[in-house]
Parts: structure tokens; C-alpha cells; sequence
């Protein structure tokens, strides 16, 4: 089922009372965790572009919220389709997850990440670089880091490490996880921005900028005054969300559920 446009809303959610806006000068798409699903994202990215061509012809910049791998079956995969969109002069901005951090570490030879690299989604990522699980699970951490530093291309390590903390355009951040609230965006620690849960999604005042965010998986999009979430568990849901932004009006695109 394909869900290509869930809600068109304009909402008085500024901290002024006025709407967040990203400029009427552009169109922004932010997408949620992909985790390996390269079936889904490139579903998505088509949707983006039929989307894209019924508006006026605008600026278009593509953000990605991190935790690109793990968990899905094509994490290698999807990191080459996103290098070459990178690549290619596209206007994308690329924000970092807890998971590009831990697989970064992993592959430059901690072995103290390795398990909790394993733990977390890791061996179907190392299957998509062609170590098959019958074989990673007779590997202690040890073995697993090593034949990481000699399998996993270096290119592709660095380029996950390059991806930013976070992105603000307009009246709108966003990031991968959230941020600690009343901390100002500058003074925000990266651990916070790529881990946080509890403090930032229960918070129920007003942050600085609306924050677009992922990590937290929830069955549909949280629109809420203060945050929106679009992680809605791809890698097993089969929906894979992105949100639509052009002025004050925000929309959202979904593929449908496996």
C-alpha cells in the first residue's frame, strides 16, 4: 500500500505564534531511517520527484536523517546509492545516527563497539558486504573487527563519518535523534543529538526551532507542536517516511507497508 500524501498542514506552531517556516524560496524533503532498505528508498526517491515536479519549480534540497544501515538487508547497497546521489552535484544534506557511529568505530578497529555493533542490526550489515551470518557468528570480536578493516571499503567509513550532527534551515532543525531540551543548539553534545529518547520526547515545551527527527519508531508520523518524528520502523514496517516543507506548509510521503 502506498500512502503518497498523508496530510497538507499549515499549523501556528512558532515559538511567536506564527508558523515554522523554511523560507518561500525552497522546498525541503527530510527522510526518515532507511536501516537498509534500498527497495524502500529508492521507492521513496521516485515519489519525491513526482512530488516534486506537480509544485512550482523551487531550490530542492534532500535531508537524510542517519541510520542509513543496519537491521535491513542492503546497507552496503545503500550507502552507494547515496554516495553517487552525493556525488552527483545533488543538493543533499546528510545527518549522522547512533548507527553511522557505532559502525564507523566498529570498522576503524574498536573492537570494544563490535559487539554492540553486532547487537544492533551490525551482521546483516556485514552480509550486505558479503560475510554471510553462518559465517560472523562463529567470529569472536576480534576476528569480526579485523576482517572489517580489510573488507569494509575505507571510502565508506569515511564518508558515514562525514555526515553532520545536525542541519538547520529556517525555523527548522533537524537531526537524527533529538536534542536535550533548554540547551541552546550550539551547546547541544553529539550523543545527545544521535541517542537521546526520553528527555526530548517527553518534553512538552516549545524548543528554539521545530525539530524534524528519527530514531524513535512510531507507527505513524508525530506531528506535534514542538517536534516531528518519521521514523516509522522501515526495516520491518515497509514504510519508509519523508516530510515535505515549502514556506509554512509542511506535507508527508510514505511507501506502503510490506
Amino acid at each position: 500500500m502506498v500512502l503518497p500524501m498523508l496530510k497538507f498542514l499549515r499549523r501556528s506552531d512558532g515559538v511567536d505564534g506564527t508558523p515554522p517556516s523554511v523560507g518561500d524560496d525552497r522546498r525541503i524533503y527530510a527522510i526518515g531511517d532507511i536501516h537498509g532498505r534500498l527497495d524502500l528508498l529508492d521507492q521513496l526517491l521516485g515519489m519525491l520527484v513526482a512530488d516534486n515536479a506537480l509544485r512550482p519549480t523551487k531550490q530542492r534540497r534532500l535531508i537524510l536523517l542517519g541510520d542509513l544501515i543496519d537491521r535491513g538487508p542492503h546497507s552496503a547497497q545503500v550507502i552507494e546509492r547515496v554516495r553517487a546521489l552525493h556525488g552527483s552535484g545533488g543538493n543533499i544534506g546528510l545527518v549522522k545516527g547512533n548507527h553511522e557511529e557505532i559502525f564507523v568505530m566498529a570498522a576503524r578497529g574498536d573492537q570494544g563497539a563490535v559487539g554492540f555493533f553486532r547487537r544492533i542490526g551490525g551482521v546483516e550489515t556485514l552480509a550486505s558486504y558479503g560475510l554471510p551470518p553462518s559465517l560472523s557468528a562463529d567470529m569472536d570480536d576480534q576476528a569480526i573487527a579485523h576482517w572489517m578493516l580489510n573488507h569494509i571499503p575505507r571510502a565508506d567509513v569515511d564518508f558515514l563519518d562525514s555526515f553532520v550532527d545536525h542541519m538547520t534551515v529556517g525555523d527548522y532543525l533537524f537531526v537524527h535523534a533529538g536534542i536535550r531540551p533548554r540547551v541552546a543548539i550550539a551547546e547541544q553534545r553529539p550523543s545527545d543529538l544521535r541517542w537521546i529518547r526520553g528527555d526530548f520526547l517527553n518534553h512538552a515545551g516549545r524548543h528554539d526551532k521545530m525539530v524534524v527527527h528519527g530514531h524513535s519508531i512510531t507507527p505513524e508520523v508525530e506531528n506535534l507542536t514542538n517536534r516531528i518524528g518519521i521514523d516509522t520502523g522501515a526495516y520491518y514496517s515497509g514504510r519508509l517516511t519523508a516530510i515535505g516543507l515549502e514556506g509554512a506548509d509542511r506535507w508527508f510521503l510514505q511507501t506502503g507497508e510490506n
